[in-house]
């Protein structure tokens, strides 16, 4: 099988990010519950995890990493532990269903007034819409860094210097873009940080986080055990314990940590410049195919490496399935749990089939992919004439 579906889940995990996990299931304990050598072991994984990813983003301190189970969950913390009733939220019709649903609920439950950033025919964010966007009750800007749809890139520092000016809390997706491009939360004025573990970090499913701002304050989504203050009526204040409770992942903790290693040795602009090589090689294979239909900004280089696209009115999931059945290539079709971005784009009913690359990926496989996108269009060309 050809993987081309790695804004979904990086498959080929690296051989150090397995052994970590294998050698943890067999060390580690439950961290922070009590002396022994299993505890200690699994405090050990976690608190140098921790470490690692206040590196990556530039975090204040290493205290302010919460583990969660994937971005989703990520998300929810922030924006629930953080709008109050009556708060007005801006956000993006580009934004993943782990934005807008959690969003919706607070519209509904809490009446958070929400406005959206418009997108243009190429997928780019209407910048100059946001300023007129803030009112005197605007709490939080809450974005991507990439859409997990057409690869488009946001410019995190600019929009973070327009939150800081008007002290809005600005929280940040980074699903798509996490362990590929650089992200500095200092530099960038980013309050709450949103990562998964299982994507460009190369760790396994079940892993992710946030990473918070000193003076901003969350309240848990979840409270419970933590093994400290055990006699406390309420969650402990003091971070991460405020926003974690029960028994953390260890073991997938132990191959993110060590996935970030290995993005490190490697060098993370190389590895996102090969990827980024085999996404430009499949594009501009694709662009000049009859009916081809491409969405997405592709007159930059600084952009996520997935190419979407359609051909002609040919229904998403069909083309997807010919790919997998035919050609052994796996894709994602469908809206991508992105609705308001296939609004816009007007996509709603066909969906668009989604190609994303890794470094892990080959030119083989590229040139193939390619070769099989021009066969499909030519046999369905030929049918509609």
């Amino acid at each position: 099988m050809i993987y081309l579906d790695n804004a979904a889940t990086s498959k080929t995990k690296p051989d150090e990010v397995i052994q970590a996990v294998i050698d943890a299931m067999q060390s580690a304990g439950n961290a922070s519950r009590g002396a022994s050598n299993e505890s200690l072991s699994s405090d050990r994984i976690v608190f140098q995890t921790r470490k690692k990813i206040s590196e990556l983003f530039n975090v204040s301190n290493p205290r302010q990493v919460v583990f969660t189970k994937n971005s989703t969950e990520a998300i929810n913390v922030a924006l629930q532990g953080i709008i109050e009733e009556g708060d007005h939220v801006i956000t993006s019709c580009m934004e993943h269903n782990s934005v807008l649903r959690p969003l919706n609920y607070l519209k509904r439950d809490k009446k958070v007034e929400v406005d959206y950033i418009h997108i243009d025919e190429n997928g780019d964010l209407k910048y100059e819409e946001i300023k007129g966007l803030i009112k005197l009750n605007t709490k939080v800007l809450v974005l991507n860094h990439a859409s997990n749809v057409t690869g488009n890139i946001n410019n995190l520092r600019h929009i973070g210097d327009i939150c800081r000016a008007k002290n809005i809390i600005f929280i940040v997706d980074v699903s798509q873009s996490a362990g590929s491009f650089e992200i500095d939360m200092i530099r960038d004025n980013i309050d709450v940080l949103c990562f998964t573990g299982h994507k460009s970090l190369l760790g396994p499913q079940g892993t992710g986080g946030l990473c918070v701002r000193d003076n901003i304050y969350i309240e848990p989504l979840m409270s419970g055990g933590t093994g400290v203050h055990t006699y406390d009526s309420y969650q402990p204040d003091r971070m991460p314990t405020r926003l974690e409770s029960g028994t953390l992942n260890a073991h997938g903790i132990a191959g993110l940590g060590a996935g970030i290693d290995y993005i490190n040795s490697k060098g993370m602009d190389k590895l996102t410049e090969k990827a980024t090589i085999f996404s430009k090689t499949f594009f501009d294979g694709v662009k000049s195919i009859d009916n081809i239909k491409l969405y997405g900004n592709y007159d930059t280089q600084y952009r996520a490496p997935i190419v979407s696209l359609n051909i002609a009115d040919m229904d998403s999931s069909e083309l997807s399935a010919i790919l997998s059945d035919k050609y052994n290539i796996s894709t994602r079709p469908g809206a991508h749990c992105a609705p308001l971005l296939h609004e816009s784009m007007k996509t709603v009913d066909q969906g668009m089939v989604r190609f994303s690359f890794s470094h892990q990926n080959t030119m083989e496989e590229v040139e193939f992919a390619i070769k099989a996108i021009r066969e499909v269009a030519e046999e369905e060309n030929s049918t509609t004439i």
